[in-house]
């Protein structure tokens, strides 16, 4: 598989896998959060290396909280503009094990094939 393949399979896992990933990062902060404070600790949880790139979690984000997943407040920014902070909604919690219990689900799913131990 050349490069590209690589790239747009892992693109197309991405686009599923954000929410849920912003969720959980939301579900096990004690604090609010702003874009940027997640797309760091996303980059630093990969050993480094986003696997998502940070303008697509801006829209996700507010994706989720006009669904009313997450709450959202606004805050004045001393160094630069204003930062946008992100809190996790009882109703996200509950998406986020239905989402999570899913993806557990799959992901068995899947291993169960590439390990070769589907019979």
């Amino acid at each position: 598989m050349d490069d590209s393949q690589a790239r747009k399979f892992q693109k197309d896992l991405n686009a599923g896998l954000v929410a849920l990933v912003l969720l959980a990062v939301l579900d096990r902060s004690t604090e609010d959060l702003y874009g940027y404070e997640i797309a760091k600790r996303l980059q630093k949880a990969n050993e480094g290396e986003a696997l998502f790139k940070e303008g697509t979690i801006y829209p996700v984000l507010r994706t989720l909280a006009a669904g009313g997943l997450l709450t959202s407040r606004v805050v004045p920014s001393y160094s630069g503009p204003p930062r946008r902070y992100y809190r996790i909604t009882d109703e996200g919690r509950s998406l986020l094990a239905q989402w999570s219990g899913i993806w557990r689900q799959t992901r068995g799913f899947v291993d169960r094939f590439i390990e070769g131990t589907d019979s």
